[in-house]
């Protein structure tokens, strides 16, 4: 049904949670430390992160902020801090959900199966083909023959934008409008360019001879080939 990482230094509480979780049909790698938890979310295909917030090598908000530099998995945050500053900092930096201590595990189960109905359980769903490029939107993977590579946040948005829309011209403001705008963050044309140049050096051979995305002069953009979705 799908792969979680539960990061929880309180053993008791990390036993009854996996112990759940397993009965529910999730297959549960537990840590006990952020160490512990790069270690097996480097090793393994992750659908969901579970994380305490007090850990005895940082705190979950490192964690988190490590984790975003990689990857867009989903992140449910364990925290007895019910302070507003708390919360919001936690999604500034990524943290999709919280469930605060005391909590009822009905309620984390539902979260967590709301959330796998959603994404299926099955990352293959989640794939862009064109060519030799296939990516994995929900992980913000992208695989070039074979080699994968990691996207960051932004070069994931734009890049599942532009194979939504391939073959299609699409203006700098329509990508100002779709990819930054709705998270309230000014942006300017030379940001998209910087974008559109970075996620160049890893979707193409050539970057400075494209065959994907490439220039519409004084418009803006095309993913020049037919993709297709799984």
């Amino acid at each position: 049904m799908g792969n979680i990482l539960l990061l929880e230094d309180d053993k008791s509480l990390n036993r009854g949670i996996s112990f759940k979780l397993k009965k529910e049909g999730y297959t549960v790698y537990s840590a006990s430390s952020i160490k512990e938890a790069m270690d097996i979310f480097k090793e393994n295909d992750i659908n969901l992160i579970i994380s305490d917030i007090g850990l005895p090598d940082g705190n979950g908000f490192d964690f988190c902020e490590e984790i975003r530099k990689v990857s867009n998995v989903h992140i449910i945050m364990l925290t007895a801090l019910d302070q507003e500053v708390d919360i919001v900092t936690g999604y500034e930096i990524g943290v999709d959900d919280y469930i605060t201590k005391p909590f009822s595990l009905i309620v984390l189960i539902s979260k967590i199966n709301a959330f796998m109905r959603r994404i299926g359980g099955v990352n293959s769903e989640h794939l862009i083909s064109c060519d030799k490029l296939s990516f994995n939107y929900l992980e913000n993977k992208l695989t070039k023959e074979n080699e994968e590579l990691t996207l960051s946040k932004t070069e994931g948005k734009l890049l599942k934008y532009l194979m939504d829309n391939s073959c299609q011209t699409i203006t700098k403001d329509q990508l100002i409008e779709t990819l930054w705008d709705i998270d309230g963050n000014f942006v300017d044309e030379n940001t998209v360019a910087v974008n559109i140049r970075r996620l160049r050096q890893k979707v193409e051979e050539n970057p400075s001879t494209p065959e994907y995305i490439k220039n519409i002069r004084g418009v803006g953009y095309t993913f020049a080939k037919r993709c297709s979705k799984k």
